[in-house]
């Protein structure tokens, strides 16, 4: 983020680090009064915290995609081959 100036109490790079913890809720209501004052007169941040907001979105309605049974069997056994001691492929610390 561009924006280097403050605003009160936080400046954007403090608002950036903190943007996730806002979303989710876990910060206390004296820090998000801070940093809603602060996007209140920061126009970069309350851009950023809405295109935070619009990916946290698509990602949560995003479905996984499912990987092909023969595809996920072939994994699961290179997986079980390559720890095998006989195998020849177990990990070389």
């Amino acid at each position: 983020m561009s924006c280097e100036h403050e605003h009160g109490a936080l400046s954007c790079e403090e608002i950036f680090a903190k943007l996730s913890e806002y979303l989710d809720g876990e910060l206390d209501e004296t820090v998000c009064e801070q940093l809603e004052g602060h996007m209140g007169s920061c126009e970069p941040c309350q851009r950023f915290l809405d295109s935070l907001r619009n990916t946290v979105s698509l990602l949560r309605d995003e479905r996984p995609s499912q990987m092909p049974e023969g595809l996920r069997s072939k994994v699961c056994e290179a997986f079980r081959n390559f720890n095998s001691p006989s195998s020849g492929g177990g990990r070389r610390d």
